[in-house]
């Protein structure tokens, strides 16, 4: 049974940091595409980072390139996202996805054949 669990979001004000993680089970890091996507009320889920399996790939976001580096432990079987320079077009539903059978890159994630999906973390931030 897949799991994702991700953690460390919450309310910083603008200019400030966060690192999430998400802890899978039931994936093996080192055969699947990983990615954090965000979803903002009243808007689209959108892309924001993914990392090959091999960890040598990374693709961002535009509006994220230069603030947020995406990284996993495959020993740990953990995904990380580290947020610097937040601004409150940051705020959002971050949400953790495993994916295997398709493209890995953050317009082909969603529609691999095999996609996981962590419940999310909510990231907040004030002006």
């Amino acid at each position: 049974q897949v799991q994702l669990l991700e953690s460390g979001g919450g309310s910083v004000q603008a200019g400030g940091s966060l690192r999430l993680s998400c802890i899978a089970s039931g994936v093996n890091l080192r055969i699947h595409c990983m990615g954090w996507f965000r979803q903002a009320p009243g808007k689209e889920r959108e892309g924001v980072a993914v990392i090959g399996p091999t960890g040598t790939t990374t693709i961002y976001a535009d509006s994220v390139k230069g603030r947020f580096t995406i990284a996993k432990d495959d020993d740990m079987n953990t995904l990380y996202l580290q947020m610097s320079s937040l601004n409150p077009d940051d705020t959002a539903m971050y949400t953790c996805g495993a994916a295997r059978g398709g493209g890995c890159n953050i317009e082909a994630f969603p529609s691999n054949r095999q996609v996981y999906w962590g419940r999310g973390t909510q990231v907040t931030v004030s002006s």
